[in-house]
This record gives C-alpha cells, structure tokens and sequence, in this order.
C-alpha cells in the first residue's frame, strides 16, 4: 500500500526543481510588487506550498495508464455517491470487531481503512497554509479545500480531462468528504503550531523600506522586464526603418521616460523601485550618464560589433575588434562580480553618474514632470 505512495511523492520531488524555476519569476514579480522586498520566511512557506501542492496532484493523478487508449473500469458506475460507503468497505475487508479492541490493529493493514486516512491526510497541509499563510478564516478554507478536493475529483472522473479515453480512477463523494475535513483538522492544527512560527501578517511591520538596501536580484527582475519591452519595441521601430534605432530607443526609454516619471521605467514600477539623484528628483543629466555608460557605451559596442559583421572588415582586423571586445565585457563581468560579492563597491555607471535605486513606497504614484 506504501509504494502506491511513494511513486507519486518521489516523482514530485524530482520536478519541483523545473516547476521552483518556473515559478520564480512570477513570484519575486509578485512579492517585490506587493512588499517592496523579499522575505525569506515567506518566500520559504511559498516553495513549501508549491512542493505541497504537486505532491499532491501527483497522488491523485500518478500512476497512469499505459496509454491513453486504456480499457473502460471495472465498475458499473464512473462515480460513487453514497456518502460514508467506505463504512461498508471496512466492514467487509477487515476482521475488526466493535467488542475486541484486541482486532483494532488489524484496520493499520486495510486498504480501505488505508485509503480514508490518506484522503484526510491529503488535505491537512493545505488547511494549515491557509490558515498559516494565507489567514483565511474556517468557512474559507472549508470552501477552497471543498474546490480543490472537487478539481482532483473531476481530474479523476473526466480521464484527466479528455486525455484518456475512459476515467482510471472514479468519483467518491467520501473522498471529497474526507478532503474537506483534513483541510479544516489543519486548518485547527495550524492554530497550535502557530504559536511557535512567525506570523506572516506581521513580518514587514520592522522593516524601514526607505533605508533598505535593493538588492541585485529585484534590479535583474527589473531589467529583464524592460527589455522584454525593449526587444518587441527595437523591432517595431526597425520595421518602419527609423534610423538609429538602438540608440534612439534606450533614450526614449531609459533617459526620457525616467526622467518623466522620477526614475522609473515599467520594470522598475513592477518591482517597487526607481532611480534617485542627489536631488528629490532624477535630472537628464544624472540619467544620461548613468545609461549611456550603461547601453550606449557598454551595450552600444556590443551592438556596435554585431552590425559590423564578419564580411565588412578584413579578417585579421575582425579578429583584433573581437578580441578586443571579448577583454572589455570580461571586464565588466569582472566589476559586476566584484560589486556583487563587495556590498560596499558601486557599479561604474551609478558612481559615476552619482544615482542609485530605492524601493517606492506602496501605492506611490507615478509623479510626473510639469
């Protein structure tokens, strides 16, 4: 009965590295958008609620069929609605007499005894983040834990949705009973071994978020974000040949529209952060040095030797240009490094145009130049 277990569980653990990857851009997207930061505890729960919930799904969907063409169930009957049936289930598997509570261990070797313990055991974890977590109160969780016990039941019963030709498991109404009420045993549970955890509602009330330090990670978040607009956008701009386009859309972008909006750009808004000058607001100045240090000289000459191309120069020229190039960006990975691991050292483009980043307060608006 175990190993019926530990295929599904094992199977989670090896793909949630894939679905942890998947899941952190959105998630950093979202913290840095709602917090302003990110805090470990938090961010932990969040991960644990990711493996939960595969896990999860893979027991009620693993193992499958051997193929998708599989033979109709043995059953009469694609779903079973009469509430507490595993009663008679138990009656008729086991030798447990009601007056011997001698034969009582003999239902830990049952199948179907078994099976109601998982069905409640399912779901408690679930309760607990809810409550944990998320801070729902009991109707709540006693409503998502019915709607997610209900989505693995439906799983089940449409043949994971049309992908098999006949359903491999049926529809219980115990089961869905059984679910429901291990979300609310740990829905009661959390209460109790909250008292010993953090309480999330309550972990950003220490935190001063105007003399925080950003971190690399929000910025790299941010700058991923930006030019997934800016790719799209060179290309608009390259299709109706406006000339110079590289250069004329980091200004448009990275000096004209920060200096606008106080120093940021749609991915710095998205995480919570902007560019800040000396002064209460970014000048064009501070602005142009910092990004043309940053995308016209360091970018630019990347740019610069891919237009350039092969068949434009002599070879032995090529070779020297892409040498060259190869010691300048080994370089600048040498200084990001440098910077990374040395909190105290400032990248090149923010000490010599005098800016740095600092998290916006939440619901800031975008103040714009009169």
């Amino acid at each position: 009965m175990l190993d019926f277990y530990v295929l599904p569980i094992s199977y989670a653990f090896f793909t949630f590295p894939i679905a942890a990857a998947l899941f952190t851009l959105p998630f950093l997207i979202v913290q840095y958008r709602r917090y302003g930061y990110i805090h470990k505890y938090r961010a932990l729960i969040l991960y644990l609620f990711l493996l939960y919930l595969m896990n999860a799904f893979y027991l009620i969907l693993l193992p499958l069929p051997d193929s998708i063409h599989n033979s109709p169930p043995k059953a009469k009957s694609y779903a079973q609605w009469i509430p507490f049936h595993f009663v008679s289930d138990i009656a008729k598997e086991t030798g447990v007499r009601l007056d011997s509570p001698a034969t009582y261990l003999h239902l830990l070797k049952e199948r179907a005894f078994l099976q109601v313990v998982f069905n409640i055991l399912l779901m408690v974890p679930f309760g607990m983040f809810m409550r944990h977590y998320f801070r729902t109160r009991w109707a709540v969780c006693l409503l998502c834990t019915l709607g997610l016990s209900l989505f693995f039941e439906i799983t089940q019963v449409t043949a994971v949705f049309g992908i098999y030709d006949y359903p491999y498991r049926l529809f219980d109404v115990d089961d869905l009973m059984m679910n429901t009420a291990g979300g609310l045993f740990g829905f009661v549970f959390a209460d109790w071994i909250g008292r010993w955890l953090p309480r999330t509602d309550k972990l950003d009330e220490r935190t001063d978020l105007s003399v925080r330090r950003v971190s690399y990670t929000q910025r790299a978040v941010a700058f991923l974000i930006d030019w997934m607009i800016m790719v799209p956008l060179m290309a608009i701009l390259s299709v109706l040949h406006v000339p110079f386009t590289y250069l004329c859309a980091v200004v448009g972008y990275f000096i004209v529209i920060p200096f606008i909006t106080n120093g940021l750009t749609p991915g710095k808004w998205l995480v919570r952060i902007r560019v800040k000058g000396k002064g209460e607001r970014v000048t064009m100045r501070e602005l142009a040095v910092r990004y043309g240090l940053l995308y016209l000289v360091a970018g630019g000459l990347n740019v610069a030797f891919l237009r350039i191309g092969a068949n434009s120069i002599a070879p032995v020229f090529f070779m020297l240009l892409t040498l060259a190039l190869f010691i300048f960006n080994a370089a600048i990975a040498i200084h990001i490094l440098r910077c990374l691991f040395n909190r105290s050292r400032r990248l090149l483009h923010e000490s010599k145009s005098d800016t740095t980043h600092v998290i916006t307060a939440k619901g800031e608006s975008i103040r714009t130049r009169s």
